[in-house]
């Protein structure tokens, strides 16, 4: 759940939320027999399950290392900030403006405002320790990162930052906080990328295809069903958006054209066939992978569900939108 605090009590609640260590102990076969394996253990809970064993060269970060990121990331803030902590296998915070701080920051057309967002993943489960800057977009509750976006230059922004758990995690932490540190600095050049991907124009249709494919007369009925509805899902996420800005008539007037494939006869959305913005078109697709699409596993809730949704949005599907989004 999001707090609101000043920068002094964000430190203190970091350390107060992660007041534990995960320690790296040896592991043991029958009758203590030795091995050159070691395990992760929280010093409250104890082994952390789920977790593979890990090398002798494994370091496991601490919370003094993510309570320091957090401190750089909240250079990039006035005042007070909003936050949120979550542990799961790995510590997970997040670092958003105040709400009455939010709609002043950038807006890209009518109701529709971003504002950034740092994260903060510092796994034990072999992704490494991550620092990262996007954005929220409070239109359809979507958080995003870009990752192919190019400067004027064609140097590829860095809006990201990963290290390992290897021997040289302690110097290269140091090396990560300062760059975090001037990861703000990231948000003009994202948000340049955004007005530019909202004067772009894209046909929705060519561009759902190029992502997904579309059915042809050997299609199964399942997979034929599969992408209709996901179609659907996209188009009517898209339509509400452009409602909300101003750009179409009530949702209500959503229409659909029946579409046939072989024998199978869909209804299919008719505004799929719209020239819209390429940020409208890119959103739409990331949302749908964030809110709509399913997944197997555990069911979470809370901050964990909303990291989960954050990582799950990072896919294939959405770094290609993302692509041909910025390459319109």
């Amino acid at each position: 759940m999001l707090k609101t605090l000043n920068i002094t009590d964000a430190l203190a609640h970091v350390r107060s939320e992660f007041d534990f260590s995960v320690d790296k102990f040896p592991l043991f076969g029958p009758e203590n027999m030795p091995t050159d394996q070691y395990g992760l253990f929280h010093s409250k809970d104890g082994y952390l399950n789920g977790v593979k064993s890990i090398s002798p060269r494994y370091v496991p970060h601490t919370t003094d290392d993510v309570v320091a990121l957090v401190e750089a990331a909240t250079e990039a803030f006035d005042g007070e900030l909003d936050i949120s902590c979550h542990f799961n296998k790995g510590h997970y915070v997040q670092l958003l403006p105040s709400i009455q701080r939010r709609k002043e920051l950038f807006n890209v057309t009518t109701n529709d405002n971003v504002f950034p967002r740092f994260m903060i993943s510092g796994g034990f489960d072999g992704k490494g320790f991550r620092a990262s800057i996007g954005y929220f977009r409070d239109l359809c509750r979507n958080m995003a990162m870009m990752r192919s976006a190019k400067d004027k230059n064609g140097k590829k922004q860095k809006f990201a930052i990963t290290i390992q758990h290897t021997s040289g995690l302690r110097s290269e932490m140091n090396e990560l906080i300062d760059t975090f540190s001037q990861l703000k600095e990231s948000w003009t050049s994202l948000t340049d990328l955004i007005a530019g991907m909202q004067q772009k124009t894209v046909n929705m249709r060519e561009f759902l295809k190029t992502i997904y494919g579309e059915p042809h007369d050997d299609s199964t009925q399942r997979e034929i069903v599969i992408h209709t509805k996901r179609t659907t899902k996209i188009v009517d996420r898209l339509w509400n958006e452009l409602w909300k800005t101003n750009q179409v008539p009530d949702p209500t007037e959503f229409d659909y054209q029946n579409l046939y494939h072989g024998t199978v006869q869909l209804a299919e959305p008719a505004a799929i066939n719209l020239n819209v913005s390429a940020w409208m078109a890119y959103n739409a697709v990331q949302g749908f992978e964030q809110h709509d699409s399913t997944r197997r596993g555990v069911q979470l809730h809370g901050s964990a569900e909303k990291f989960e949704r954050m990582l799950r949005a990072e896919n294939a599907s959405v770094l290609t939108a993302e692509k041909l989004a910025l390459a319109a």
